[in-house]
């Protein structure tokens, strides 16, 4: 059970290195690097509209990799203290999966359709995950309910 979440944690220091030679490579690349920011508080994202898009897709992708799959590596840990059956390890292999093909359409094409229905899958298979922890816990164990 916690293979498909080493897996995307692997994944998402994949994409935070592929950020870096992403950014580096575009600024390398700046004829005019004086208008860049700089100083105190500059953040990376205060980059974006300096550099072309494709040079930060990677970055706005490793920050979603920070936002949904947080919910996904607790409910994987969930799952792996109650005992998971066939149906979690398969939702969460998708969920990986999933979020892979996110992050390679994210960075390298970007096109909002097939972005968008790439992450409702990927979310469907969240709450799938998220009802089966929910049953395995709440629902298996009637002293954890309270009153």
């Amino acid at each position: 059970m916690l293979a498909p979440a080493a897996v995307l944690a692997a994944w998402t220091l994949f994409v935070m290195f592929w950020l870096i030679l992403a950014r580096f490579g575009a600024i390398a690349k700046l004829a005019d690097k004086t208008a860049l920011p700089m100083g105190d508080g500059v953040r990376g994202g205060d980059l974006d509209p300096h550099l072309p898009p494709k040079a930060s897709w990677p970055a706005h992708n490793y920050a979603n990799l920070h936002e949904q799959p947080t919910v996904f590596f607790a409910l994987v840990v969930i799952l792996a203290i109650v005992g998971p059956d066939a149906a979690d390890l398969f939702l969460a292999w998708v969920y990986t999966g999933l979020r892979i093909l996110h992050s390679l359409w994210q960075i390298l094409v970007n096109k909002i359709p097939v972005r968008s229905a790439l992450f409702l899958l990927s979310s469907l298979a969240l709450v799938g995950l998220a009802v089966k922890a929910v049953l395995a816990t709440v629902l298996a164990d009637p002293s954890a309910v309270p009153g």
